[in-house]
């Protein structure tokens, strides 16, 4: 008799958790929070190691099919506008990672894998319901959804995002994860105290628009990304190169609401950021605004960053019956650009640690975590790094132009983190 696998949260992490563990052999339930499997217009940037993950589950054609693969990732001074450094991606990335390099829609990404999950596995989808809470009794565990039903199954994995709900109940307050506001501390009495998500101070500001609508000069098939002090930019395109996705950080107070993450922003706000910067990029800002952006909402959104320390040991990933997976286990600042590309990596591992049919499921979440935590803490370091890296001032900004200009392209590759596991 399958295995039955519960999983909550029907993004990007969930969908690859319930594909992953499908390939193993489980049965899965899956029950997302919305009433519609949907995707805010944005760019995900998945490089080979992730890129090998969706080879390996047979989606190559289907991400052929709607991703772009940028030719190479330029570095230019957010300042002076002068390129400080190139990394060739396209035929190179491919020949040396045995993957490439692709950008994608996040829409298009979450429907690659909703599609997969329909026509190759059983997995049952459950919509407007959330896992609320769980318990483990007699090698089972049983949660409670927003509709008030209790399923059970063998093993949980909370795919719930950076505000997870598994996470809350699995770890409550953890003293291995400091700098904590207390603002933000959960104050649900039914729930154990939960360390929240930091406040990283950085906002991103985000747009998506046609590249037809775009002149000429200001369409891309690159990835380029702008450094300037406290802020930085990055572009390029998605949806077979018909978009351009456009992603500007700047460093400035949160809003209140941080849990409603994606909100309407004002285009001024964002060109007043940006007022001592070169010509080149207040142009491409004022020509994106100019668009009106692409039809699936406002065109620049305010998402306030958060992110949680780094992953500090296996147990902070899988206890008992219980996993967590992508966000929920470890959100991360997009300074290396890996938050998609970590949690289907999570996924592949669930599925081999999941299809060691020898081991009791406590021992195949077990080695799921051991596997991941290690690389997911040094993904997380990394990323806090290079965001202070590239949002640098006085000398260490100069540095790091120098060092940029004389070793580009050996800074910019990064064989540890895209050849995988």
């Amino acid at each position: 008799m399958k295995k039955q696998l519960l999983v909550a949260g029907g993004g990007i992490g969930g969908l690859a958790a319930a594909l992953g563990a499908a390939r193993a052999g489980w049965d899965v339930r899956l029950y997302e929070r919305a009433a519609e499997f949907s995707e805010i217009g944005a760019g995900v940037q998945l490089g080979p190691n992730g890129v090998r993950c969706l080879q390996a589950w047979g989606l190559q054609q289907p991400l052929q099919s709607v991703a772009a693969f940028p030719g190479r990732l330029q570095v230019r001074s957010a300042d002076s506008g002068k390129e400080l450094a190139v990394l060739p991606l396209g035929p190179t990335a491919l020949q040396r990672y045995g993957a490439a390099y692709a950008t994608i829609h996040r829409a298009d990404l979450h429907g690659l894998l909703l599609a997969a999950l329909a026509r190759d596995t059983g997995t049952q989808l459950h919509l407007a319901q959330a896992v609320e809470r769980f318990a483990e009794a007699d090698g089972r565990v049983t949660v409670h959804t927003s509709r008030a039903r209790a399923v059970t199954g063998d093993a949980l994995i909370g795919a719930d995002g950076l505000w997870s709900r598994t996470r809350t109940w699995l770890l409550g307050a953890d003293p291995r994860l400091p700098g904590v506001d207390p603002r933000l501390l959960d104050v649900d009495p039914r729930l154990p105290q939960a360390v929240a998500p930091r406040v990283t101070g950085h906002l991103a500001y985000r747009a998506l628009v046609p590249q037809a609508a775009l002149p000429d000069a200001l369409r891309t098939g690159q990835i380029t990304v702008w450094l300037g002090p406290q802020l930085h930019a990055v572009h390029y395109p998605v949806r077979r190169g018909e978009l351009q996705n456009l992603v500007v950080i700047v460093q400035g107070p949160a809003p209140q609401d941080l849990e409603r993450w994606d909100q309407a922003a004002n285009a001024a706000d964002l060109e007043r950021a940006l007022r001592r910067t070169c010509p080149a990029l207040q142009d491409l800002v004022r020509s994106v605004s100019a668009t009106g952006g692409a039809s699936d909402g406002p065109l620049w959104r305010l998402w306030p960053l958060c992110d949680r320390p780094p992953v500090p040991a296996a147990d902070a990933m899988a206890r008992g019956l219980v996993g967590l997976l992508g966000d929920a286990a470890h959100p991360m600042r997009p300074y290396l650009a890996q938050g998609a590309g970590m949690a289907i990596e999570d996924a592949a591992a669930l599925e081999r640690a999941l299809a060691q049919a020898h081991l009791a499921v406590p021992q195949r979440l077990r080695r799921y975590a051991l596997e991941r935590w290690q690389r997911n803490a040094r993904v997380q370091a990394r990323s806090t790094r290079n965001g202070r890296i590239f949002h640098a001032t006085g000398a260490l900004r100069w540095a790091r132009d120098l060092a940029l200009r004389l070793l580009g392209q050996r800074l910019l590759d990064m064989p540890w983190l895209y050849r995988g596991r």
